[in-house]
């Protein structure tokens, strides 16, 4: 296993590095119909999906590190929770969503930081799956073609739930991971 600052953890530290300048932006253009939310929408999507590429580099080219397996979630909390609050201060999603997908991103991440002192607990399946429908759910909310297409208000909607359904399970899922390696 390789250690410290490599490729792959300096993308996720882009990654954490981006978080503010696509909060900014957000704010600086809060409105659906101007170009420049389209460049919050292109900051977001290039943000996330450093997310994929990390690890592939991580996995291909043996650089996984317990750093990064640290990291790389805390890098997506960061990004998704602040497209969450983002959108719910800007009153484009209810903050019982935000609420509820926070409160299991930070109690899962507590809990590995805890863990972190006997092991680290990485990724899992479901937890990339999760994390990919957020970014879906995060990239429609945030675009503006729902000012263009009306229609997408309620697909939106749909992916949003979806993605806290998943969010939901995948925090079942650990639970239950972790209760069977402890017995």
């Amino acid at each position: 296993m390789a250690v410290g600052l490599n490729l792959p953890n300096s993308i996720t530290l882009l990654r954490i590095l981006l978080v503010p300048v696509f909060i900014t932006l957000l704010f600086v253009s809060p409105e659906k119909n101007t170009i420049e939310r389209w460049f919050v929408v292109a900051i977001f999507v290039i943000a996330i999906s450093t997310d994929g590429i990390d690890g592939a580099i991580a996995r291909k080219r043996n650089l996984v590190t317990n750093l990064g397996k640290l990291l790389d979630p805390i890098a997506d909390k960061a990004l998704i929770g602040g497209a969450l609050i983002s959108l719910s201060i800007l009153g484009e999603l209810s903050w019982y969503i935000t609420g509820a997908i926070l409160f299991r991103e930070f109690a899962i991440t507590i809990y590995r930081l805890v863990l972190a002192k006997r092991r680290v607990l990485a990724a899992s399946p479901g937890g990339k799956f999760k994390t990919v429908m957020q970014a879906i759910a995060i990239g429609f909310l945030l675009s503006p073609l729902d000012y263009y297409l009306p229609w997408l208000i309620p697909v939106e909607m749909v992916l949003i739930y979806f993605a806290l359904i998943v969010t939901i399970i995948t925090a079942l899922q650990y639970i239950d991971a972790e209760m069977k390696l402890r017995k």
